[in-house]
C-alpha cells in the first residue's frame, strides 16, 4: 500500500514532453492515467485534442500496437478534425464517428436509409393518409396552418428520433396515448406519431433498409455475439454528446472485450440535445461505468482570464453540471464588450476595421443578413469581405457549427430580447417532454458560454438598447465592472 501511495504521488506530479511540448500536470495525468475507464473533463481551450494525440503516442510507446487503438468522435467534421491533430503528430490510428463503427459492426446485411427519410414519411403521412385514417377530423388546426402543421411535422420526427436514440419502445407510448391525465390534444399527437412510427417502420422493412438510429441499436445487439473485436482501447472524444444508444453500444464492447476506455468532454458545451444526447451520461459517468476516475483539465490557453472566469461563472447557473476550477494566464484588459448600435452594418464596420482575424457568430443562420450590404459588405462560402479592406481575415458561422474552433476576435450578432435573438425563444412542443425533459433554457447558456469561449482577445456582443437579451443583461448587471461598454448608438 506505501508503494502505491509513492507511485500516485509520483504520477500526480510527473509531467511530460510531447513532440516537444511540455505538458501540464493534468494533461500529463490524463496521459500516464492506466485506469480501464476514465473520464476527462476538458473545458475550452484546455489543449483538449493535444492531450488525445499525446495519449495515444504514450499507449504505442508502451507496446500498445496502433492497429487496437480507435478514436471515436459523432460528426464527419469533428472526425476530420481529429485526424488533423494526429496526421500533423505523425500518429496513425482509426477514427471513425459512431454509426462508422456500428456499420462495421453489423455488416452489409442491410442498406441504409437517407438521414431525410423520416421527414418524407412524415410528410407523406399529412399529405394522404391522415384523410385515409380520418385522424385528420382531429387535427384540423394543424392541417389548416401551414406554419403550425411544420411545427408538428418537426415535433413528431424529433420524438420519433428521442425514442430511438433512449431505446424507448412502443408499449412506452401506448402507455402515454392511454393516460388520462394527458391533455386530450397532447394524446392525439401522440397517436399520429404513433402511426407514423409504423408507418415508417413497415416501409423500411419493406425494402430491407435501417435508418442511422438504427445503425447503433442493432449495432448493440451484434456485438453480444461477436467472438472478436479488434481494438483494445477506445479514445471517445466529445462524450457530452453521447445518446443512451450510443453508450450503450460502447458499454456492450466494453464488457463484452474487457476494453479500455477513456472518454473526453465538457459538460457546458453540450449543445445537440436535438440529436437525443443525453448530458448525465456525462455528469454521472461513475454511475455508469462503476470504478471509473475522472480527470479535470484545469489549465486553458486560448481565452483570457475575464472571459474564463465570466463565462464560467455564467455556463454553471445551470443545474446538474459539474463544477471545475479553469485557470488562463493571459489576461487583456477589455476583453468582453458589449456594443450598443443602431445601425448593423456601420456598427460591424466601425469595429471590424481596428481588427483582423474575426469571427462572427449567429445563433442562427439568417442573423448575417443583418450585416451584409452589396455596397460594403458581401459574404463568399462563409467568408465575409470588407470591400474597403479585402485583406482583412472575417468569417462567419452558426454557434453550433463553431464547436472546436477559436479566432483572435469573436462578434455574436443579435444579441436582442427576441424570439430568434440569442438566447433563441422559439418554444419546442411540450409533447416532448414526455420522452425527453426539455432542457431548452440550459442549452441556450451552454450555447451562449461555446460562443464566448471561441475568443482568443476579445468578444463583442451585439444589441440594442432597451433591447437586450437576458444574457447581456445578466452578464451587465453581474459582472458590470468587468464589462466594457462600447456605445455606437449615439456615434452613428
Amino acid at each position: 500500500m506505501f508503494n502505491n501511495i509513492i507511485m500516485n504521488t509520483f504520477f500526480m506530479h510527473k509531467t511530460i514532453e510531447f513532440n516537444g511540448i511540455k505538458l501540464d500536470k493534468y494533461q500529463s495525468k490524463v496521459v500516464m492515467c492506466n485506469h480501464k475507464s476514465y473520464l476527462v473533463v476538458a473545458g475550452a481551450g484546455s489543449g483538449k485534442s493535444l492531450t488525445i494525440a499525446a495519449k495515444i503516442d504514450y499507449l504505442i510507446k508502451n507496446n500498445i500496437s496502433p492497429n487496437k487503438i480507435l478514436c471515436i468522435s459523432f460528426t464527419n467534421e469533428s472526425v476530420n478534425s481529429l485526424k488533423n491533430v494526429l496526421e500533423k503528430n505523425n500518429i496513425e490510428v482509426d477514427v471513425k464517428t459512431f454509426h462508422r463503427l456500428a456499420l462495421d459492426i453489423i455488416g452489409k446485411e442491410y442498406s441504409i436509409s437517407s438521414s431525410d427519410y423520416l421527414l418524407y414519411i412524415t410528410e407523406e403521412y399529412f399529405n394522404s393518409y391522415v384523410y385515409l385514417d380520418k385522424t385528420y377530423l382531429l387535427l384540423e388546426d394543424y392541417l389548416s396552418n401551414n406554419k403550425k402543421l411544420k411545427f408538428l411535422i418537426n415535433t413528431i420526427v424529433t420524438f420519433i428520433h428521442y425514442m430511438k436514440s433512449l431505446l424507448i419502445d412502443l408499449e412506452y407510448l401506448l402507455k402515454l396515448i392511454k393516460n388520462k391525465d394527458i391533455d386530450i390534444n397532447n394524446r392525439v399527437i401522440l397517436l399520429v406519431i404513433l402511426k407514423i412510427y409504423i408507418l415508417y417502420y413497415q416501409e423500411l422493412k419493406s425494402v430491407n433498409r435501417i435508418d442511422f438510429d438504427d445503425m447503433i441499436n442493432k449495432a448493440q445487439d451484434k456485438v453480444l455475439s461477436l467472438k472478436y473485436f479488434k481494438y483494445s482501447h477506445i479514445i471517445i472524444d466529445e462524450y457530452q454528446d453521447t445518446s443512451y444508444g450510443k453508450y450503450k453500444l460502447i458499454k456492450n464492447i466494453k464488457d463484452k472485450f474487457d476494453i479500455n476506455l477513456m472518454a473526453v468532454g465538457d459538460d457546458y458545451q453540450s449543445i445537440y440535445s436535438f440529436t437525443g444526447c443525453d448530458l448525465s451520461l456525462f455528469t454521472k459517468f461513475k454511475k455508469f461505468f462503476p470504478k471509473s476516475k475522472i480527470i479535470k483539465l484545469k489549465y486553458t490557453y486560448r481565452n483570457p482570464s475575464d472571459i474564463v472566469e465570466i463565462s464560467k461563472r455564467f455556463v454553471i447557473k445551470n443545474r446538474n453540471q459539474i463544477n471545475k476550477k479553469l485557470i488562463s494566464k493571459k489576461y487583456i484588459a477589455k476583453s468582453i464588450n458589449v456594443v450598443y448600435i443602431d445601425n448593423y452594418v456601420e456598427s460591424f464596420i466601425s469595429i471590424i476595421k481596428e481588427l483582423n482575424n474575426v469571427l462572427v457568430l449567429g445563433r442562427n443562420n439568417n442573423d448575417i443578413d443583418k450585416i451584409i450590404d452589396n455596397d460594403k459588405l458581401v459574404i463568399y462560402d462563409y467568408k465575409i469581405i470588407y470591400k474597403d479592406d479585402e485583406s482583412l481575415n472575417i468569417k462567419f458561422l452558426t454557434v453550433h457549427s463553431s464547436k472546436g474552433l477559436e479566432e483572435d476576435n469573436v462578434v455574436i450578432l443579435n444579441n436582442v430580447d427576441d424570439v430568434l435573438g440569442f438566447p433563441n425563444k422559439i418554444i419546442e412542443n411540450e409533447v416532448l417532454d414526455y420522452i425527453f425533459i426539455n432542457k431548452q433554457k440550459e442549452e441556450e447558456r451552454r450555447l451562449f458560454y461555446v460562443a464566448l469561449t471561441r475568443a482568443r482577445k476579445k468578444v463583442f456582443l451585439f444589441t440594442i438598447k432597451n433591447k437586450e437579451s437576458i444574457f447581456v443583461k445578466e452578464l451587465l448587471r453581474d459582472f458590470k465592472y468587468k464589462i466594457n461598454i462600447i456605445d455606437l448608438s449615439k456615434k452613428l
